[in-house]
């Protein structure tokens, strides 16, 4: 599966070129790629490198080996370049950078819901008149996300951004927590996983007393496990695990944090 380590290696190494290039150039090749990819969401176009690059798809399916692209790169390539360019408005004063912030979230908010209204462009799924309006606010807000389209992307990074504006004074209190993870995101990212899996098996010990369906997954439809007999939770369960799981986290993150902060071995740069 290729996913999103295979998506970040790869805007990073494109990263490594584009910055070389003046600002300019960089926001403009990131906002190109994300504003634009929607057009050829109707290509009738099929490969290895289409689904690398565009839609999501098998790559190679062979009886050894199914490899499958489920992050395609030139949004995230896109995204990757803006978020770059957006770092450099940190080495502004915070009288011109908090005005700024501000405008940016705005605009790109103003503009998912300008475009999705138009209902023409930015996504393949446009949304479709439901019988609440509940439910119309819920297909207004269902874009697709693999691959990212300008919709999503305007939805999550508008907001993303007026909150880098409301803290930009300084974190609350209840927020400190999230800035130990957020020096250490990769470190999080990869221990998550383990975690996860290691309550999965225990959960299913407890069970089931067996655990041998959290190591099958013998096609796509049961990636990455095949589901044991009543598997599932409500939402409320799973937000009670996530947020055990964050927690749980935090202790390690902010270990590691310290760490970096006390050495300077070169291996914890890319953690």
């Amino acid at each position: 599966m290729l996913l999103v380590l295979w998506a970040l290696g790869w805007a990073l190494i494109t990263l490594s070129a584009l910055v070389h290039m003046p600002g300019l150039v960089v926001t403009m090749f990131g906002v190109l790629l994300i504003v634009g990819h929607n057009l050829f969401d109707s290509a009738n176009l099929r490969g290895s490198l289409w689904s690398i690059l565009h839609s999501p798809g098998i790559v190679l399916n062979t009886p050894e080996h199914v490899v499958f692209a489920g992050y395609p790169l030139i949004p995230w390539i896109g995204v990757t370049a803006v978020g770059y360019s957006l770092g450099q408005v940190y080495n502004w004063d915070s009288t011109r950078r908090r005005p700024f912030l501000l405008r940016l979230g705005l605009i790109l908010v103003l503009a998912f819901l300008v475009i999705r209204a138009l209902n023409i462009y930015g996504d393949p799924a446009p949304w479709i008149p439901q019988k609440t309006a509940a439910f119309c606010v819920l297909s207004f807000l269902n874009t697709i996300k693999y691959p990212p389209s300008l919709l999503f992307l305007l939805m999550t990074l508008g907001p993303a951004v007026l909150f880098l504006w409301a803290v930009d004074r300084g974190t609350p209190r209840i927020l400190r927590p999230a800035l130990t993870i957020g020096k250490v995101p990769l470190f999080f990212y990869l221990l998550h996983f383990p975690l996860i899996h290691l309550l999965a098996i225990a959960t299913c010990y407890v069970r089931y007393g067996s655990a041998r369906w959290m190591f099958e997954s013998p096609d796509l439809a049961n990636y990455p496990f095949t589901a044991p007999p009543g598997w599932g939770y409500s939402l409320p369960v799973v937000y009670l695990v996530w947020a055990f799981v964050v927690i749980a986290m935090y202790p390690l993150c902010r270990w590691f944090a310290a760490l970096k902060q006390r050495r300077s071995d070169a291996w914890l740069s890319y953690l």
